[in-house]
């Protein structure tokens, strides 16, 4: 999801839209610092189902289209049903809601900030050896607003796919289609 989320965001800012599109995130997003990265790294929302999930009593079973959620949560089976208890799952889905919510004000407020919109990949620091951190900033290369319209940023996606992309098509380019293996053969 962070790759795409940052292909979409440089793409939107190189070619000057990204002022006109917004931009939402879904995918393993389950605490606050989850969303506040999300938020830095591109995204205007983020959308969020596991840590939902997780306080309706969900223990990743990895049963859910059987029927036989050992939580009741994903089942039609009337007995299993009996152990989703709604009024007190209800009142664990709010307060994990509002704790969430707390934590990202927190965050943001130990950032100086006082709005998720203000958050930017500066803010989030990442460890890359067990001496250095870097911010995400630092660590990846954003495109410049309008960028794409004359050059090619040095982000490889672009080097690789931009020169050769075309308005009218989704095809691979053919650099890419010639390496192309066992899925067509």
């Amino acid at each position: 999801m962070r790759e795409a989320l940052m292909l979409v965001h440089n793409t939107l800012v190189g070619v000057g839209l990204r002022e006109r599109i917004r931009i939402g995130a879904s995918g393993k997003i389950v605490t606050a610092f989850d969303i506040a990265r999300t938020i830095a790294m591109g995204a205007d929302w983020c959308n969020s189902a596991r840590g939902f999930m997780f306080s309706l009593g969900c223990l990743q079973a990895q049963t859910c289209h059987t029927g036989h959620c050992p939580t009741g949560v994903t089942t039609q089976d009337p007995k299993r049903m009996r152990a989703l208890v709604v009024p007190d799952k209800a009142d664990r889905v709010f307060q994990f809601h509002q704790n969430t919510l707390k934590a990202l004000k927190e965050l943001l407020a130990a950032a100086g900030l006082s709005h998720p919109c203000d958050l930017g990949p500066e803010h989030v620091i990442q460890r890359v050896s067990s001496t250095e951190v870097r911010s995400l900033a630092a660590l990846h290369i954003w495109a410049k607003p309008r960028e794409l319209l004359s050059a090619v940023p040095e982000l490889p996606v672009f080097k690789v796919f931009w020169a050769v992309s075309r308005s009218d098509s989704f095809d691979a380019p053919p650099n890419v289609l010639s390496t192309r293996g066992t899925k067509t053969q």
